[in-house]
């Protein structure tokens, strides 16, 4: 499944809609859970009832994990933070104290008002997962000139250039072999990047990579594949469900 950015009624229709078997399937998410639409919190509660969850960390929830931290957001909660604030506020029945500032929004949202099961789930985000079949699964990329477990964290949630690299090598025969080469993996499936930004709402698969986030943080899609088969399905669009 690819970044939901709060979209839990969109989360629903996916799993709905691809018959998805919270005891028996596996689910893995690529990220990016809080931030855009207001419902994170229902969103990772309904994440936690899924018996076989691999999630992996997007940028967006490293942000938060560092306000469950240190109860400072590196961002100061822009790029759709307000959202966040409003869902965790809401839940925890304080006022939502929530309006721009010199430092983007004062709030009235404390780290200690997560519940201990959210805070959790984000601290036991992987940065990568990699299957039997040498399928990797990350938020953003990676850097194929450096050995794939020596790089820095912050690359595996923040890489855009293993996805754009792949579109300029998809129609030359000879930089696509030597990509495919060098990103080392099978299949490589990402979210990070929104397909909406070349004009589709759709997955795309350039090369080896395939790109799962179709823009459920805007007004695009979310979107759930089966791996193996490659069939996938998608929700309304998102800014549709929340108008």
């Amino acid at each position: 499944m690819g970044d939901i950015h709060g979209a839990y009624q969109a989360m629903i229709q996916c799993l709905k809609r691809s018959g998805f078997d919270y005891q028996n399937d596996v689910l893995i998410q690529l990220g990016d859970v809080v931030d855009g639409y207001d419902e994170p919190y229902e969103c990772v509660e309904e994440l936690l009832k899924i018996k076989n969850l691999i999630a992996i960390r997007g940028n967006h929830d490293d942000w938060f994990e560092s306000f469950l931290q240190t109860d400072f957001h590196p961002s100061y909660w822009n790029y759709g933070g307000k959202a966040t604030i409003t869902s965790y506020l809401k839940h925890a029945d304080k006022p939502v104290i929530c309006f721009p500032s010199a430092s983007g929004f004062k709030t009235s949202l404390n780290s200690s008002d997560i519940p201990a099961a959210h805070r959790q789930f984000f601290q036991n985000q992987k940065l990568y997962y990699i299957d039997d079949e040498q399928r990797c699964f990350v938020h953003g990329g990676f850097n194929r000139s450096i050995p794939f477990d020596q790089q820095a964290q912050s690359i595996y949630y923040w890489d855009r250039d293993l996805w754009t690299d792949a579109i300029t090598h998809q129609d030359h025969d000879i930089l696509q072999q030597n990509f495919e080469k060098d990103t080392v993996f099978k299949e490589v499936f990402i979210g990070h990047s929104p397909t909406t930004n070349w004009g589709t709402d759709q997955p795309m698969t350039r090369i080896n990579i395939t790109n799962l986030d179709t823009g459920a943080g805007h007004s695009g899609r979310l979107t759930i594949m089966n791996i193996s088969s490659k069939q996938y399905w998608q929700s309304d669009m998102v800014n549709t469900l929340y108008s």
